[in-house]
């Protein structure tokens, strides 16, 4: 089996690729002590760091920071604080009449009638009112607190006023299809289901009908693949919108809405470069594929680490944290060809990094670089079979079209990458489910390779509801300083809870879920923390910290002020949605961190199954607490008592 790394598939989608996929064919794979340079705070004119710091990447998950020594110039020393009680500061961008409207929308969450029956009561409005008027009634009230404007030209006024006030902006075209459930389940099967399953599911029918109940047809669907339920399409849950209020859903139709979405999601990074010099964009990859390939990808890499931590228990290093787990390499090689994985002379052109005969071991970065980059996409989908002792195909066969699809999501998501570098935007990947999540997180890592060499370009999303999530991050971070590239991450809490629990516990397998809220926020402050710690080493890492949760907020500042990380050096960023948390949104903007607003905009009509999710968002936020509307009112009463109730913002 060869070592060549999964590299870009992207390295396939056309000639000008090429070269780049011979710089990144170098990479080190060595577990063993190796001397990098470590930058220091960037400079303002934005040229490389200097660099000057030996690291030693032997160290246990955890010490590794512990053993840097920083030599870059002296870092800030002052403290920055923050109020967010300071109403005159965080509502300065807003005019009464836009702090009214706040109030009227964020009372209106409250009621659950409302919220339950928003669509409903959405299109009686449309169907009684008039298209016209039903479009000014929406933007007097939800859509001109949640979305900025219809097109390009129309959001520019909010983002100019935003940046003024030292808020960024995130481009999102909020545009959804609003299917009913039968249309997205449909879609879903006929989507995330191969060719193969298709034939094999006729045949398990077939067999069925022909034969009595003494042959189990899914032990016959079982010996036709080697695929797990986890990563199998299931019609109950065919609708991915199902329980989830804070995520956009894409549903694949054909190729060319693949390919719209790309062109829309190429003039949001336009629009976004247009409008500021440090601007983002976000997309999703199911918008950008078919995610028949993201699930069997997925269920690969899943299944080669869990083969990994079977090797680490026979080497009795069971239980450790992902990068405490080093494999000694002679017994691997002993070990996988006693289990006929591999031939014995074959094991060598397994581990072929120059380094890593020194140290004797591997480790699981090691390990995920064995899964080629083969002639063939779908030649990456094998995986260890311990009763056979072979490598076999995921799935018997795979058609020309189903190939042509693969590099098909895989040529989009380069060109989308090369966009956003051409105008200077920042792009970040979305998390989205379990099932889909490794490759998805795999695939943006291969981008990250290639195109945060320079400066963070490309930025992950790890959804800190996860109980493997700090171990998605350590090992991610480990992997950025090995290769000397930026890493880059958006840290949240999740949007796919309830769906992921119900999902585990119907189809059975084991909750990918933290077992309480509390333990998911102390998830969130320890990745923040490992990513914060490496930031003060290495200043290579950057972080956004998406959350409206005020705590999480300040335990940032907090720890930004401990680790001496100035918000001048743009390491560590704050996101928050448009129309929300704007006390905590313009505070640290006018304090000069670096502070996001997601921005969607859509024409009205179409954007309503996103001011739908807005409601239902904003009910579980305002009915557990009512901070927010009391800041409003103490600002309007504020204005009113002083004599600036008609006040308008200058800027």
């Amino acid at each position: 089996m060869s070592s060549t790394k999964l590299v870009p598939a992207f390295a396939r989608t056309g000639s000008d690729l090429c070269a780049t996929r011979a710089a990144i064919s170098a990479r080190l794979r060595s577990t063993v002590p190796s001397t990098q340079s470590q930058p220091s705070p960037d400079g303002e004119d934005g040229s490389d760091p200097t660099r000057g710091v030996a690291r030693k990447t032997e160290a246990p998950a955890g010490e590794h920071i512990r053993q840097v020594q920083h030599r870059g110039p002296p870092r800030p020393k002052s403290k920055v604080s923050i109020e967010f009680e300071n109403t005159k500061e965080a509502y300065k961008s807003k005019d009464s009449l836009e702090l009214l409207r706040s109030l009227l929308v964020f009372k209106l969450c409250t009621y659950d009638f409302l919220v339950d029956k928003n669509k409903e009561l959405m299109t009686l409005s449309k169907k009684f009112l008039g298209k016209k008027i039903f479009e000014q009634l929406m933007k007097m009230t939800f859509y001109g607190q949640f979305v900025a404007g219809e097109d390009q030209e129309s959001i520019k006024p909010l983002i100019r006023r935003n940046r003024a006030f030292g808020v960024g902006s995130v481009l999102d075209y909020s545009v959804e299809e609003d299917l009913t459930q039968e249309e997205a389940e449909k879609k879903e099967m006929e989507a995330c289901v191969s060719e193969a399953e298709k034939e094999s599911h006729g045949e398990v029918t077939a067999f069925d009908r022909s034969q009595t109940h003494n042959c189990n047809a899914n032990h016959f669907m079982n010996s036709v693949d080697h695929r797990e339920k986890k990563y199998k399409a299931h019609r109950q849950f065919g609708d991915r919108r199902g329980g989830v209020i804070s995520a956009r859903t894409y549903f694949y139709a054909d190729e060319a809405k693949c390919d719209h979405h790309m062109e829309t999601f190429l003039k949001c990074i336009q629009a976004s470069g247009g409008s500021s010099d440090d601007g983002f964009s976000a997309i999703k990859m199911t918008a950008l594929g078919r995610p028949q390939f993201l699930l069997q990808f997925s269920e690969v890499l899943v299944k080669w680490k869990r083969f990994f931590h079977l090797l680490a228990a026979e080497q009795g290093k069971a239980g450790l944290a992902a990068l405490d787990v080093k494999l000694e390499l002679k017994q691997l090689q002993e070990t996988l060809t006693k289990l006929g994985v591999v031939a014995k002379d074959d094991t060598q052109n397994w581990f072929t990094g120059e380094n890593l005969g020194l140290s004797g071991t591997v480790d699981l970065l090691d390990w995920n670089n064995l899964i080629d980059d083969r002639t063939k996409i779908s030649n990456l989908l094998v995986v260890p079979n311990l009763e056979t002792g072979q490598l076999e195909p995921l799935l018997n066969k795979f058609t020309e079209e189903e190939e042509r699809q693969m590099k098909r999501m895989l040529q989009r998501m380069d060109t989308l990458a090369k966009h956003a570098m051409k105008h200077g935007v920042r792009l970040m990947v979305d998390a989205e489910q379990t099932y889909f999540q490794p490759a998805i997180s795999r695939l943006t890592l291969e981008m990250q390779r290639i195109f945060n060499k320079e400066k963070p370009i490309i930025f992950n999303t790890y959804q800190c509801y996860l109980k493997e999530a700090y171990d998605n991050v350590s090992v991610d971070v480990e992997l950025s300083r090995r290769e000397d590239w930026y890493f880059g991450a958006k840290l949240v809490r999740g949007a796919y809870m309830q769906q992921e629990r119900t999902r585990a516990e119907e189809i059975g397998y084991e909750d990918p879920v933290n077992p309480t809220y509390e333990a998911t926020n102390e998830m969130y402050h320890k990745c923040l923390d490992y990513v914060l710690e490496e930031i003060k080493h290495n200043r290579r890492a950057n972080v956004m910290v998406a959350s409206h949760n005020e705590k999480t907020v300040k335990f940032t500042l907090h720890r930004m002020n401990q680790l001496g990380i100035h918000p001048s050096e743009n390491k560590v960023y704050f996101g928050q949605l448009l129309g929300m948390c704007d006390q905590i949104s313009f505070p640290l903007g006018q304090a000069g961190y670096p502070v996001y607003k997601y921005v969607p905009y859509g024409p009205v009509n179409e954007v309503i199954p996103y001011l739908s999710r807005r409601a239902q968002e904003n009910r579980g936020i305002m009915q557990g607490s009512q901070r927010e509307r009391v800041l409003l009112w103490n600002e309007l009463r504020r204005r009113l008592l002083s004599g600036e109730i008609m006040y308008r913002p200058a800027y």
